[in-house]
C-alpha cells in the first residue's frame, strides 16, 4: 500500500471540524460483518465527531445501513453514502441520488438483459437451473447463471461447476468484449454470481462529494483494502489517506490514537 501517515496529525491543533474528515467503512470496521453496532460504537461515533467531521461510506442501501447503524443512521453521522455513494446526505439531508436506470438509460438496459438471458439459455452442462437470472438493483446487476433462488446444496453444486469450468469468466469476457462501449466493471464474488455496474461506482464514488469541501485531510478506515475487496480502491485513491483494519475494537483504538489523545 503507500506509506500510510505522511501528513501525520500529530502536532497540536492539526485535527480540526474542518480540515479533518475521517470516513468509515461498515462490515468489519464499525460492526461484525452483517451484525448491528454495538452501543459503545455509537458512543465512539459521536465523541469522535466532537473532534473531525465523520461519514460512512457502505456499500448496502440506506435500509440495511439503518438496520446495522439504528434508525438514526443519518443524524449520527455529517456525511453517509449507502450504495458507495450513489445515495448521498449531508447533515440528514439528500445531495444527490444516482442508479443504472438514469445513467445506462433503458435501451442499454435492454441490451443487457437480453445478451445475458440469450447467453444462459445456451449453457448445456450447467448442473441444475433455477430462477431469478438477473436481479436489478439500483446501482448494479446482479447475474446468476444457475438462479438465485436456487439451495445450499445447488450453489454449492454450482460452484463446484464454475471452478472446473470457469463458467463465471468466461460470461465476463463475453459480456465485456459485446459490452465495451459502456464502460462497464464486473466483479465476481459469493458461490453463484457475479455483479454488474459502471466503471467508478466503487467507494471512490462517494469522494465527489467531499473533495471540494476544504478538509486538508480526509481519511478512510476499512477492512477489505487489499486488491480485490470493495475498500482497495478507496484505500489507495491519492486523496485519501487510508487505514486497514480488522474488527471495529482495532477501528476504535487507531481513531483513539490519531484524533482524540
Amino acid at each position: 500500500g503507500k506509506p500510510v501517515l505522511l501528513i501525520s496529525g500529530a502536532g497540536e491543533g492539526m485535527v480540526s471540524r474542518e480540515k479533518t474528515l475521517v470516513l468509515f467503512d461498515v462490515d468489519g470496521t464499525l460492526t461484525e460483518p452483517r451484525k448491528a453496532a454495538l452501543p459503545e460504537i455509537k458512543t465512539f461515533l459521536a465523541k469522535l465527531r466532537e473532534r473531525v467531521t465523520i461519514g460512512v461510506v457502505g456499500g448496502s442501501d440506506l435500509a440495511k445501513a439503518k438496520e446495522q447503524l439504528g434508525d438514526d443512521y443519518l443524524d449520527i453521522v455529517d456525511y453517509a453514502f449507502p450504495e458507495n455513494g450513489l445515495e448521498a446526505f449531508k447533515d440528514g439531508k439528500p445531495l444527490a441520488v444516482q442508479s443504472l436506470k438514469k445513467h445506462l438509460g433503458e435501451d442499454n438496459i435492454k441490451r443487457l438483459v437480453k445478451f445475458i438471458l440469450k447467453y444462459i439459455s445456451e449453457i448445456d452442462d450447467i448442473p441444475v437451473m433455477r430462477g431469478t437470472f438477473v436481479e436489478f438493483r439500483n446501482g448494479m446487476l446482479n447475474v446468476s447463471p444457475v438462479g438465485r433462488n436456487c439451495s445450499q446444496e445447488e450453489r454449492d453444486a454450482f460452484e463446484k461447476f464454475d471452478n472446473v469450468s470457469g463458467l463465471r469468466k468466461k460470461f465476463v469476457s463475453a459480456l465485456e468484449k459485446e459490452f465495451a462501449d459502456l464502460n462497464l466493471k464486473f466483479s465476481i464474488g459469493g458461490q453463484i454470481s457475479f455483479d454488474v455496474f459502471p466503471q467508478g461506482w466503487d467507494k471512490t464514488y462517494a469522494l465527489r462529494f467531499v473533495e471540494d469541501k476544504g478538509f486538508s485531510e480526509i481519511h478512510f478506515f476499512g477492512d477489505k483494502t487489499a486488491p480485490g475487496g470493495n475498500d482497495h480502491e478507496i484505500f489507495e485513491d491519492k486523496r485519501t489517506i487510508g487505514h486497514t483494519v480488522t474488527c471495529p475494537d482495532d477501528t476504535v483504538k487507531i481513531c483513539n490514537e490519531l484524533f482524540i489523545k
